[in-house]
């Protein structure tokens, strides 16, 4: 089954997505967001992979890929899933060379759709570092508002960034 959005789908990992999601988990460009500090080896890359064919109230994790006109153009990410209190975290890539063409917005718009109508979720929550404007207008777009912000949180090369929290009830 698929998940469909206005202009792309998502759907569960499969064996052939190993050297696309080698690629995204490896591109040191992307590590600052979303909390990386290694490589992946393509082991443990196929290992998450079959560890998708389990139930997300086991795993309490799930990933996605978004599909563009039958080509993976990036990934959606729930983790943190708390079904007691009815929430989780959301991340999301779009490979480079598909940003800016509405594909984020509206893979959020499904994973929030999958997320009322199957999970039963009653909120959305992620993190965006200070300095990553186009994640904060995206989020802000799917109408997830700031709820805090944790100062000087990320350290990088160049000095400490403030991490935004925003959240969508839904």
């Amino acid at each position: 089954m698929n998940i469909e959005g206005k202009i792309c789908s998502l759907r569960a990992l499969e064996p052939e997505d190993l050297e696309l999601m080698y690629g995204w988990e490896n591109d040191t460009q992307v590590w600052r967001v979303s909390g990386t500090i290694a490589p992946f080896s393509r082991h443990v890359l196929s290992r998450l992979i079959e560890e998708q064919q389990f139930d997300i109230y086991a795993t309490r994790q799930m990933r996605l890929v978004i599909e563009h006109n039958g080509q993976a153009v990036g990934a959606v990410d729930i983790f943190e899933f708390d079904p007691h209190n009815k929430r989780a975290g959301v991340g999301i890539i779009v490979d480079s060379g598909h940003r800016a063409q509405g594909l984020g917005f509206d893979a959020l718009m499904a994973l929030e759709q999958y997320a009322r109508q199957i999970l039963h979720l009653h909120q959305l929550w992620c993190s965006v570092t200070a300095d990553n404007e186009a994640s904060q207008r995206l989020f802000a777009k799917a109408e997830y508002t700031e709820c805090g912000r944790r100062r000087e949180w990320i350290l990088t090369p160049e000095g400490a960034l403030d991490e935004i929290l925003m959240q969508k009830i839904l």
